[in-house]
């Protein structure tokens, strides 16, 4: 789906911007990524909340291939087809990726924190070493090292 396609979209669900990720476009509201846009298919951003819908509304997880396997995604589910003409059913959808979005970017900011807090807890402050070597004083010419 192009830039325009997606704006036209996404539009009922309110102001979204656009950003180029991989090979498509990554769908940002309150500058948190809540969809992505690859391959002419859209994938919502779910968790271990929202995930269960996803399953019983029929649809699949973002899956793609790399060095000869399949990878999949757990965290993008494809947007279910009746929300590309129910806008109704696309703001419902959108706003439970942007929910999910929201619970990584807290949660993320909360592991960051405590990993902060830990790692200044432990390690002891540094002491700093002070130079013990003469240096010359200032306008006078420096001596001349000596080659070994």
């Amino acid at each position: 789906m192009d830039r325009e396609g997606l704006e036209e979209l996404f539009a009922p669900f309110g102001p979204v911007s656009l950003r180029r990720v991989f090979s498509g476009h990554g769908v940002y509201a309150d500058d948190l990524c809540f969809a992505l846009a690859l391959r002419g298919e859209v994938f919502i951003k779910t968790d271990a909340e929202t995930r269960a819908e996803f399953v019983a509304a029929g649809s699949r997880p973002f899956v793609y291939s790399a060095r000869g396997r399949e990878v999949t995604v757990g965290s993008y589910w494809r947007l279910v087809a009746s929300a590309y003409d129910d806008e109704d059913e696309l703001r419902r959808w959108s706003a439970l990726g942007l929910a999910a979005a929201r619970r990584a970017a807290t949660a993320k900011a909360a592991k960051a924190k405590k990993t902060k807090a830990k790692s200044a807890k432990s390690q002891p402050a540094k002491a700093t070493k002070r130079s013990t070597r003469v240096r010359p004083a200032a306008g006078s010419p420096a001596k001349p090292r000596r080659r070994r």
